[in-house]
């Protein structure tokens, strides 16, 4: 029998008893307040950003571009079970590692000869997916496991599965349980439902199989797993997993116009910084139609393949009257979120720039019928060098109209008119309807040789469909901020930058570019719409590219290979995109009346001859009714059925008097603007 302490003795016990005591209580409190946080705290009430398209419909939402931490209190008991049950039923009664575990896996692995099933617990498998590697070995499995003991000494249980919970993968770029809940179910992770959470449980023993947008029997099969193991432990009782099954919970689609969305995002980080990805809060109603940005992937995605599966596209769409980018597309695998070649690739345009060059010779005093000689002119480049341009193919016109040479997409006479008109004047006139073109690339500049994207070519066609005028591209229409109950509108920004008289002679001369030019495939739809356009094919068929337009709708087309390579003789934008543009427009206005380009009072309508450009006679074989400016219609009679023959006037030679009409000049200033530097382009 042990002799009783003497009560000095049973006090000094007593104070070292506690001291031990308060020292393990506060050592524990200590490793249960140490931060865990491998990223910043989730804001509560986190709202993401929502998309809706111009007429309502959820077209989807903007994330946080960072990663979020959130602490176990905000994590739904449920979910936690759910967790423990499917992946590490003894996970509070283990010390890292579960021998019952590791030897159920061994028989596994001996029965399929190989490592097949791992035994990992949920510490193991945080220990994986934060330090280690995903290789299958017995070196790393050993690792692991040091690892897993080491870190149960250091932390909790609780904190042990907080960690796990925000490391772990879910799938389709979503790290960690708040990502998860935003991804799958637009929530914070506390706002999640036992349901959502029994989907949840399930995803990370094979995210790419069994997250909830996965396929739904393997899904459905994984969450009832879920219950099941749940329901064997005890967490729920068999009503609760009967109407869990009972009552499977929606899950967030995703975006159905990403490329469209991350444009969104770009203008809003414009408007309100980088800060409002991670503030959220905003409902934004887009420009966009929805029905148009999937008919615009669906046909350019099955145009493109047509041809070739390593082809790439674009196609964007806008409104010409307000600048409304009702669908863009950056490529044939927009679901992917791919390079936008709608919007950052920049590629030669060819024979498309060619309106804008016409259209300054407008201003400049030319008309629809004037004449020029396309006869191959050599220009000098310096160094005993020359440039000759030629037609596509080889082809000679001869003396055609002008109206004739953009239906024919004639090099030589562009060059000639480029000439005559200035490469400054184009350069100004290409900036006033909004593309950007240097004068140091001289002549060259009529075949197209300065690269463009496609959004910046359709924006600068749109003063030719409205009237002269050029609204900015739209992407926002209005801004709600769900926090402070506010709206902000985002009104057209319109100017008027073109004659209406010079855009409705230039869409009447580029009308017949789809009647018999470049793009005459498309004469059945011209004759069912009034509809221009102009094709484009660049430098050895690398690029092919199409932009119409109607009254209501302006699209462009882009194919060719991301790495710039021949497309072949039959690539080009005839062939090419026109078909592409026409499929999708097809649908686009099937349900829009059939208008045409409103004609302005100012413009003059005559008779004329076209092959001379006189006024018609009651001889002339052939007679058409063409459009001029006030003050440019002819007023001779067709020298060659009746008329007088008028003295020899080059239309190269020509430059506008102070009144705007053509007059003479001297070959010597005619030739003063030298060629373009970039060498011998080839033919569009």
């Amino acid at each position: 029998m042990m002799p009783r302490s003497s009560p000095p003795l049973r006090k000094v016990i007593r104070c070292a008893t506690s001291g031990f005591i308060s020292f393990v209580a506060l050592v524990s409190s200590a490793l249960s307040q140490e931060t865990i946080a491998a990223y910043p705290s989730l804001p509560p009430g986190y709202v993401s950003i929502r998309v809706f398209d111009s007429k309502g419909r959820f077209a989807g939402r903007i994330l946080p571009d960072k990663r979020y931490w959130v602490s176990i209190d905000r994590i739904p008991p449920f979910l936690q079970k759910a967790v423990v049950a499917v992946e590490d039923s003894r996970f509070f009664e283990h010390s890292g590692i579960d021998v019952r575990g590791i030897a159920r896996a061994l028989v596994t692995d001996v029965v399929k000869g190989r490592l097949a099933e791992g035994g990992s617990t949920i510490t193991q498998q945080l220990v994986k997916t934060k330090y280690l590697s995903g290789e299958k070995t017995i070196d790393r499995k050993l690792e692991e496991a040091r690892m897993a003991i080491e870190l149960e000494k250091k932390y909790s249980k609780k904190q042990i599965l907080e960690m796990y919970l925000n490391e772990i993968y879910y799938g389709n770029g979503a790290w960690g349980i708040a990502r998860a809940a935003r991804v799958y179910f637009d929530k914070n992770p506390e706002e999640l439902t036992d349901a959502e959470c029994s989907l949840l449980a399930g995803v990370p023993k094979a995210p790419s199989n069994y997250n909830p947008l996965g396929n739904p029997a393997k899904v459905t099969n994984r969450r009832d797993v879920v219950l099941k193991r749940m329901l064997d432990l005890g967490m729920i009782t068999s009503r609760q997993q009967k109407d869990l099954r009972a009552h499977p919970p929606s899950v967030m689609q995703p975006e159905k116009a990403s490329e469209y969305l991350a444009h969104i995002r770009n203008k809003l980080v414009e408007q309100y910084g980088p800060a409002i990805m991670e503030q959220g809060g905003l409902e934004v109603t887009a420009a966009l139609d929805l029905n148009l940005q999937m008919l615009a992937e669906k046909t350019l995605q099955e145009g493109v393949k047509r041809i070739s599966p390593e082809l790439q596209g674009a196609l964007f769409c806008l409104d010409p009257v307000t600048g409304d980018v009702l669908a863009a597309v950056g490529g044939v695998d927009s679901a992917k979120r791919s390079y936008d070649r709608a919007y950052s690739a920049r590629r030669q345009p060819g024979s498309a720039i060619k309106p804008f060059i016409y259209a300054a010779a407008l201003e400049k005093g030319f008309t629809p019928s004037s004449i020029l000689d396309d006869t191959p002119a050599a220009y000098s480049l310096g160094n005993g060098k020359s440039w000759t341009p030629l037609n596509y193919g080889g082809k000679s016109y001869g003396e055609i109209s002008l109206r004739q040479a953009l239906a024919y997409s004639d090099n030589v006479i562009t060059v000639k008119l480029l000439e005559a008109i200035g490469v400054p004047h184009l350069v100004d006139f290409a900036g006033r309807m909004g593309l950007s073109l240097h004068a140091r690339n001289g002549l060259s500049l009529a075949l197209g040789t300065e690269e463009v994207s496609l959004n910046d070519l359709v924006m600068a066609y749109t003063p030719f469909a409205a009237a002269g005028s050029r609204a900015e591209a739209r992407t926002i229409l209005r801004i709600r901020d769900r926090k402070r109950l506010t709206w902000t509108d985002h009104p057209p920004v319109v100017v008027s930058v073109l004659s209406p008289d010079i855009a409705f002679v230039t869409t009447q001369m580029l009308k017949d570019v789809l009647r018999y030019g470049t793009a005459k495939n498309l004469k059945k739809f011209s004759e069912e719409r009034p509809s221009a356009g102009k094709t484009g094919t660049t430098d050895d068929a690398r690029d092919a590219w199409f932009v119409g337009y109607t009254p209501q709708l302006v699209t462009g087309v882009w194919v060719g290979y991301d790495t710039p390579r021949p497309g072949g003789k039959a690539f080009t934008g005839g062939a090419v995109a026109a078909p592409i543009w026409e499929r999708f427009m097809r649908v686009a206005l099937a349900a829009r009346p059939a208008v045409d380009f409103p004609k302005p009072e100012t413009v003059v309508t005559v008779s004329i001859d076209p092959a001379t450009g006189g006024l018609a006679t009651t001889d002339c074989p052939e007679r058409r009714e063409e459009f001029y400016l006030p003050g440019t219609e002819p007023t001779e009679y067709c020298p060659r059925h009746g008329g007088v023959e008028p003295d020899p006037i080059s239309p190269v030679l020509l430059v506008p008097t102070a009144e705007g009409r053509p007059a003479d000049r001297g070959a010597t200033d005619a030739q003063k603007e030298p060629p373009g530097p970039e060498g011998v382009p080839s033919p569009p």
